[in-house]
């Protein structure tokens, strides 16, 4: 079986894990994709969400990149403001609206509607913690090498972002020993969408 084969087939239990899961966020199926940056989450949690469109759901991705303050942000505000604009509306059952985070201006700029879907693949580094546990039907980590996330950070940031991805992965490595994430996910995948231990 070839590696596409392979990662196929796991994405594949992925969706059959989510359908088959409980309903914890309201009407909503909650998935955290959770893991250091430059993992390759946003690419797991598009190609989740597809998939499960393509068995008939609607599903959308929230990228916790939207929401963070900034490069410090990966704690502070982001929480309560993700419970409050989006997860507790979509438990009642209702629309969330989130303020996007503008990165080159460095704040919070138009306000994005986000209604309710089947299944709402919250994306980035944090949405896996203990306060997404009630919710959450599926977390799932990403892993990848150190030097490679730092690789796929600065080809897409720029070499002048590198004291920030440092600061940025330092601060995550506090945050996940913190949270215990990799140890708490329900599914661990590597760079390349395969299984891990």
């Amino acid at each position: 079986m070839t590696a596409a084969r392979d990662a196929g087939a796991v994405l594949d239990v992925l969706v059959d894990r989510v359908l088959a899961g409980p309903r914890r966020l309201g009407p909503v199926r909650l998935v955290c994709v959770d893991g250091p940056a430059g993992s390759g989450k946003t690419t797991t949690a598009g190609r989740l969400a597809a998939a499960v469109a393509a068995r008939g759901h609607a599903a959308d991705v929230l990228h916790l990149d939207d929401l963070y303050d900034g490069w410090r942000g990966l704690e502070c505000s982001l929480w309560p403001r993700l419970a409050a604009q989006v997860l507790e509306p979509l438990r009642r059952g209702l629309p969330g609206r989130y303020q996007r985070f503008d990165w080159p201006s460095g704040r919070f700029a138009e306000w994005v509607d986000l209604p309710v879907p089947d299944v709402l693949v919250l994306e980035g580094c944090g949405s896996a913690r203990r306060a997404a546990d009630p919710a959450a039907t599926l977390r799932v980590w990403v892993e990848a090498p150190d030097d490679l996330r730092l690789a796929r950070g600065l080809a897409r940031d720029g070499e002048a972002a590198r004291e920030h991805w440092l600061t940025w992965m330092a601060d995550e490595r506090a945050h996940f020993a913190r949270e215990r994430t990799r140890v708490r996910a329900d599914v661990r995948l590597d760079a390349f969408g395969m299984m891990t231990a």
